[in-house]
């Protein structure tokens, strides 16, 4: 089915509506410019004064040029080596703001029982908060290491390994999608998957509906529902109740 634009800024291809958001049992979101606004590294990165030059490979990993994400956020990640607490904290409270419609949008797929999970290469210090608030039932990101030192904790450049591996990236996340399915009883089949970024692809190429947000081009071109134009939730105009 060739791709179809139903609304401004609003495109369809592969399937054919009416399909119902209670039709689905779990929903997959990214976090960075998908459920929030910025890129959390960009943004760490401008307190060390880096930000262009982070900002630069997080743009090629986004675009599908940098084909080894584990080692394009350890590159990224190391150049915040030294950048306090207290700056990730300011990131936090002054420059991370929800995408719009993404309040609604979750509260809406709760409201039909959905199982819903967040899924970041991102980092738990902002991951946390964003569930917190969202109410998100599951969330797996990555954690940055700190040390301390006497004018207060800083970065040490590296991420802490976890136990169910090192980092979080586009194999891991289609790895928790089909884990969360599996462990709530869901086909993935009846799962949708929503982000941005090329490391998005593994987990929405299993999930039963693909969904595009503002997305980069490699994106867009693969996903099921593209919204290139409005808030999150704009799903809602495809999917009805």
């Amino acid at each position: 089915m060739p791709a179809v634009e139903i609304s401004p800024g609003l495109v369809i291809q592969g399937f054919a509506p009416p399909l119902k958001l209670r039709d689905f049992k779990l929903i997959a979101f990214d976090m960075d410019s998908t459920l929030i606004n910025i890129e959390c590294v960009d943004e760490i990165a401008d307190a060390a004064g880096r930000k262009a030059e982070v900002a630069a490979i997080t743009e090629a990993a986004m675009r599908g040029e940098i084909t080894d994400y584990k080692d394009s956020l350890r590159r990224r990640v190391a150049l915040l080596k030294g950048v306090g607490v207290g700056s990730m904290e300011e990131v936090l409270n002054y420059r991370l703001k929800l995408n719009p419609g993404a309040a609604d949008l979750v509260s809406a797929c709760k409201a039909v029982g959905m199982v819903t999970l967040l899924v970041s290469g991102g980092f738990t210090f902002f991951t946390d908060r964003v569930r917190d608030v969202l109410r998100i039932d599951a969330t797996r990101s990555n954690i940055l290491e700190t040390e301390e030192r006497a004018n207060g904790a800083v970065l040490t450049g590296r991420m802490v390994d976890q136990h169910w591996g090192d980092i979080c990236d586009g194999e891991e996340k289609r790895r928790m999608l089909i884990q969360t399915c599996a462990s709530n009883g869901v086909h993935p089949r009846h799962a949708i998957a929503m982000g941005d970024g090329a490391n998005d692809l593994p987990m929405m190429s299993v999930a039963g509906l693909s969904v595009a947000y503002h997305a980069k081009p490699k994106v867009r071109e693969q996903a099921m529902v593209a919204i290139n134009a409005g808030g999150l939730d704009r799903l809602l105009e495809v999917l009805g109740d």
